[in-house]
């Protein structure tokens, strides 16, 4: 029998068509961990969907990987659903995923999201309940696993930033079952036994799952009521935990919260030299402000002749001086002219006046008779002459 050669495009391109035409392999959901991902600069995300025995590519193009709430990564157990496909040039098949979701993320991400409207309602996420974090705490207690490369990232950053500073370690668990509870009433005893002065809650990153002990309301409600101030550090930057928006500050990661706790002495004292030259500068501009100020007083001529403006006040003083006597000599002509005028118009007036025409006046008691019916015949008078008086009798 004889049989005609196809080409290898014809071959995957049949293969293609076959699979196209399965109903299930148009639609499905399979779950796997996800491994050699790559996010690819056109916004399309590829990697490898795995379990314990086989492994599956899959490509999301950027129009689906846009609507995706977190970001895949390595190691990550999701569930995808999308169309499975033959790539013709490479002969390999393919999930075309439309959807994502971490698996078992549908219960925990909806109580997730109902905690947290409802503690933000009740206002635990205020930023004015948030404390404010001291500036050179001498002891930082931290709460994480005692293992792990989480506490050694904060002590080597802590203890490079200051020597000085004291790390008090309080172990937790920081996933499973009865974590959230341990983690509050360690939150609890620091404050009650002032053991720190702040409180760095750290834990590396992970699924959704293993960060739940850090999404229970008794954990944030203990974060909320504490005293001490306290920085969430849990899982890396992208992951968000109810912690997070409780505390006081978030830092993005364990290293990070370390260095937000501890100031840097090194960058402290060049900040202190900066300012001491400034203040060195500052200082001596104003010195040479004030001698520059001294020189131009000293230039003036109060000073260089200092007894010159008493002396133009002297001159001042005799020029008030006479001009106040000739004011009062003029004053006092001026008050004689017219006491003289007034003297002439007396003078005029004056009976005595009279008296030097040839005219005498008729007294009888001192007071002058004014008519004839104030005499009497027989009765004595006073006659005044000008120049002196002589009795006469009325006939």
């Amino acid at each position: 029998m004889d049989y005609k050669a196809i080409t290898v495009t014809d071959l995957n391109k049949y293969i293609k068509d076959k699979v196209a035409g399965d109903e299930i392999l148009n639609n499905v959901l399979v779950k796997g961990e996800i491994s050699n991902f790559k996010n690819h600069y056109t916004g399309h995300l590829y990697f490898t969907l795995k379990d314990d025995n086989s492994l599956i590519k899959c490509i999301m193009f950027k129009s689906f990987a846009e609507r995706l709430k977190f970001i895949p990564k390595d190691g990550m157990k999701v569930m995808v659903f999308g169309t499975v496909s033959v790539f013709e040039r490479d002969g390999v098949y393919q999930i075309y995923c439309k959807a994502m979701q971490e698996e078992g993320m549908g219960s925990l991400y909806k109580a997730y999201e109902e905690l947290k409207l409802k503690l933000e309602k009740e206002g635990l996420f205020d930023a004015r309940n948030k404390k404010k974090i001291p500036f050179m705490p001498k002891v930082i207690g931290v709460l994480t696993s005692q293992t792990g490369s989480v506490i050694k990232d904060i002590i080597n950053v802590s203890t490079r930033r200051n020597p000085n500073v004291y790390i008090r370690l309080f172990p937790v668990p920081v996933q499973g079952e009865g974590a959230g509870i341990k983690i509050a009433e360690a939150i609890k005893y620091m404050n009650d036994k002032k053991l720190a002065d702040i409180l760095i809650l750290a834990r590396g990153g992970g699924s959704l799952e293993d960060l739940w002990p850090f999404n229970e309301e008794v954990v944030a409600r203990a974060i909320f009521e504490s005293n001490l101030p306290i920085i969430s550090a849990v899982g890396h930057e992208t992951d968000f935990t109810i912690a997070d928006f409780v505390a006081d500050l978030r830092a993005p990661t364990p290293s990070a919260a370390a260095e937000l706790a501890v100031t840097d002495i090194d960058e402290l004292k060049l900040k202190i030299l900066g300012y001491n030259n400034r203040l060195k500068l500052a200082l001596k501009k104003k010195v040479e402000l004030m001698r520059l100020r001294y020189e131009k007083c000293m230039m003036a001529r109060v000073f260089k002749e200092p007894l010159q403006r008493i002396n133009e006040q002297y001159i001042r003083i005799d020029m008030l001086v006479k001009s106040l006597q000739h004011n009062i000599i003029n004053k006092y002509k001026d008050r004689k002219s017219e006491m003289i005028t007034l003297v002439s118009k007396l003078d005029s007036l004056s009976p005595l006046k009279t008296l030097t025409r040839g005219y005498c006046i008729a007294q009888i008691g001192g007071k002058a008779v004014k008519s004839i019916n104030d005499v009497k015949k027989d009765q004595e008078v006073d006659l005044r002459f000008i120049d002196g008086s002589k009795k006469a009798k009325i006939l």
